[in-house]
């Protein structure tokens, strides 16, 4: 086996490697070469040890956190023994792996900082924020935020050369202009924050009735840097640091296509706080806000209808239940909000998503949310700590599926047993659950039949509750499991869309 000194040689060869070819070249000519020659040259031996571990517990017969209460005569936990309990594994990983070290937090430090949380938890909060992508629009905090109103803009540029090709179907014309905005919004605990957004507008003139209908299209942006916003995809291209679907299925550019302009939100904030349903509702709703004070002659008046699939649905339905509270000015402009494999019960997702192929998903998803709640950071034991604080901490989706691959539990990042029945998980599932907000605008939920992951029965029961509040609005099952679920939707989507960006009255079958 490589001793410490051979494997740093083999990192700075492969970094040099990197450096004469292009990391592009690396990937387009041999991909997996590439992922080899820095996996095994750049991951320090603890971090072997750790996974071999993790190889050996999704192998063997181990007891999962779950989020249901445990049966009244579970077992205590064994002694250390790496691979045959989950505790245990728990202090083997932290005698093995050791703590990173990080720095204090900035006594100036941009955006807001949070009081009341212990000065060991700030420092480490400080150091899992996104890191800084070279692009103002993205890394500059603006300065007197609060004396702003939310949806105020800060900023705004056009990079239609950038964004135009990637969103042109074939046969069809460019969009007129890609704006993009910065405007001032809320974070999950009412401070002033900042968020981004891209505005499309169509090629052609408006013809139907009344002002240009506006589309809300909530990407599933599922990452945890600012390179895998939509609006970096669109200002800088695709590459292998961003996500790789953000447009397909197509529904940007077919709403184009119809004379409608698109709307895309940044939804994760500047924190990139993925899964915060606050934060994301928040930004799309302020994003609406920005759109009609940009263009108010051409989109001032116009009516607006939101969209999402997965991750992009947490953050249309947090906008939906969250206009009478925080955009009531916006009642009367937003018509409708469609929600496809909506992540509605965070409950239910620890025990469908955990210890699973979307574990990967399911941890980054937690990671996320503390971000915005650093009560859970307390929680990270010393590997998770080191994942982080390291460059895995700007993931995008290509990358955060990984643990998924070794169906590996969260119980390997925390140092409490059982992490997911514990008191901080209680309080995070407590201070995210929706299930009392009742939407302000008619629904159209839908979900796969067979999606073991985010399964129906959440979105059924998102309905249910909203039928009982009084909303307006239809549940369907469609074909498939996850991934194929939001193609088999998509023409449902599209109808029901396109009737409420002209006028027509939602269906009701409440």
């Amino acid at each position: 086996m490589a001793n410490n000194e051979t494997l740093s040689l083999l990192c700075h060869y492969t970094m040099e490697v990197q450096a004469a070819v292009g990391v592009s070249g690396l990937v387009a000519h041999d991909a997996t070469v590439g992922s080899v020659l820095v996996i095994v040259g750049c991951v320090p031996m603890w971090a072997w040890r750790v996974v071999i571990a993790v190889v050996l517990v999704a192998g063997g017969p181990v007891v999962i956190a779950r989020a249901d209460p445990p049966p009244s005569d579970a077992a205590a936990p064994g002694p250390v023994a790496p691979g045959l309990n989950l505790p245990g594994l728990q202090q083997w990983i932290d005698a093995v792996v050791p703590r990173p070290v990080i720095p204090a937090a900035p006594t100036e430090a941009a955006g807001p900082t949070l009081t009341g949380i212990p000065a060991e938890t700030a420092a480490l909060r400080a150091a899992v924020l996104p890191d800084d992508v070279g692009d103002p629009l993205f890394d500059v905090w603006p300065t007197a935020l609060e004396s702003l109103a939310p949806g105020a803009v800060v900023e705004t540029r056009d990079v239609t050369p950038a964004a135009a090709p990637l969103l042109t179907m074939p046969l069809s014309a460019p969009p007129r202009q890609v704006l993009q905005l910065k405007y001032r919004t809320t974070d999950a605990h009412g401070a002033p924050s900042f968020a981004t957004a891209s505005l499309v507008l169509p090629p052609t003139a408006w013809t139907g009735q009344g002002a240009r209908p506006v589309l809300v299209n909530n990407l599933a942006v599922d990452g945890l840097g600012r390179r895998c916003t939509p609006s970096y995809t669109l200002a800088h291209g695709y590459s292998e640091t961003t996500n790789s679907a953000d447009f397909f299925p197509p529904l940007t550019q077919l709403a184009l296509l119809r004379g409608y302009a698109v709307l895309i939100p940044d939804h994760e904030g500047p924190n990139m706080a993925y899964a915060e349903p606050y934060v994301a509702g928040h930004a799309v709703l302020d994003s609406v806000r920005a759109t009609r004070t940009l263009l108010p002659g051409e989109l001032g008046d116009s009516p607006y209808v939101m969209a999402g699939y997965s991750g992009g649905a947490i953050a249309t339905r947090a906008a939906a239940v969250l206009i009478d509270s925080y955009a009531p000015d916006l009642a009367d402009s937003i018509t409708g909000a469609a929600v496809g494999g909506v992540p509605a019960d965070f409950r239910m997702l620890a025990q469908s998503m955990n210890a699973n192929l979307a574990s990967g998903v399911f941890m980054a998803a937690v990671f996320g949310i503390a971000r915005e709640r650093p009560e859970i950071l307390s929680r990270m034991n010393n590997l998770a700590q080191q994942v982080t604080t390291s460059p895995l901490k700007n993931a995008c989706m290509n990358l955060i599926e990984l643990p998924g691959a070794v169906l590996a539990p969260i119980d390997i990042a925390a140092n409490t047993p059982d992490p997911l029945r514990s008191p901080v998980a209680e309080q995070v599932f407590r201070a995210t659950d929706m299930s009392g907000l009742k939407s302000a605008v008619p629904l159209l939920v839908y979900n796969g039949v067979h999606d073991i992951w985010i399964p129906a029965a959440g979105a059924e029961q998102l309905m249910r509750q909203q039928c009982a509040l009084g909303v307006a609005g239809i549940y369907r099952n469609v074909p498939g499991e996850h991934f194929l679920a939001g193609d088999t939707g998509w023409p449902l989507l599209i109808d029901w869309l396109d009737q409420r960006l002209r006028g027509i009255p939602a269906p009701d079958e409440c």
